[in-house]
Order: C-alpha cells, then structure tokens, then sequence
C-alpha cells in the first residue's frame, strides 16, 4: 500500500519539525506501507515554507510541499495536497499535533477491512462537566437546525 499524508500548515514553524519526526516514527512501524508526506504551506507569514524546505531536502525520497502565495484556508490547502496525492489512501492531519500519528495505524487497520472513509474523533473523556454540558447543548441546537445530524465528538 502506498499512503499520503496531506498536511496544510498555516504559520507551523514551532511544530512542523516535531510534527515530521512523529509521523515518521510511526509510519517507520507499518509494515508492507510505503508513505509520502505532502505539506501545503498556506500562505504561512512566518518560516514554516522555509522549515518545509528543509524538510524536503532531508527527506527528498518521500517528501513533497506546496506553497500558496497568501492564506486561502484550511479547506483549499486539503484539496490541492489531494490534488498531489499519489498514495492508495489518504490521511488528512494538521501540523500542530492535534491528531496523533500513532492513530494512523489503527486507521489503515481500518481501510483495510474495506471502509472507504475513516474518520477519528476526538475523545471528550477528559473534559470537565462543564464543558460536557455545553458540548451537548450545542449540538442538540445545532441538529435542531441543520439537515444533516451532526455527532458529537466523543459520543458513540
């Protein structure tokens, strides 16, 4: 199997590094799993496009970026890294460590059991009651106006 990691970075130089070795150090577990990883710089102001250069020149064989020459959002740095995808499967993950690479394994387990689309949620276990409490209400007056249900993180 052949995967992409599509990674949009918007002003990511304090992580993307950190980011880079974790994914790595995952994907480095996998066997019979060959990965590229494609960075979007989305129009970064500080010197994320200059660490992804970097990047690219350490690690040529499996790592490609594209730079946008202003911000466009989140949504537009998705597509063009899955516009440059080359993998069988792609994995969509945001530079500063909010998902963990150590997930990607169980998402391929996943995929490989033959689900098109796997998608992680954050667990909510942590959150105080407080936080629980309003997360419900909100998505109870979300699903009260929008046609399609949303689920609420955490809940199974």
């Amino acid at each position: 199997m052949r995967l992409t990691i599509v990674v949009p970075c918007y002003n990511e130089e304090a992580v993307v590094e950190l980011f880079d070795h974790r994914v790595r150090d995952s994907l480095g577990r996998l066997d019979g799993v060959e990965y590229e990883l494609c960075y979007v710089d989305d129009g970064s102001s500080d010197s994320t496009l200059d660490r992804l250069r970097a990047l690219r020149l350490r690690h040529s064989r499996n790592t490609r970026y594209l730079s946008f020459s202003r911000n466009f959002g989140k949504e537009a740095a998705m597509l063009a890294g899955l516009r440059e995808a080359t993998g069988d499967a792609v994995v969509f993950m945001d530079a500063d460590l909010q998902h963990p690479p150590e997930l990607i394994a169980r998402m391929l387990d996943l995929h490989a059991l033959g689900h098109d689309q796997v998608v992680a949620r954050r667990s909510r276990d942590r959150d105080g009651v407080a936080r629980s409490t309003f997360s419900r209400f909100y998505y109870r007056l979300v699903n009260r106006l929008v046609d399609v249900e949303l689920a609420r993180q955490g809940a199974y």
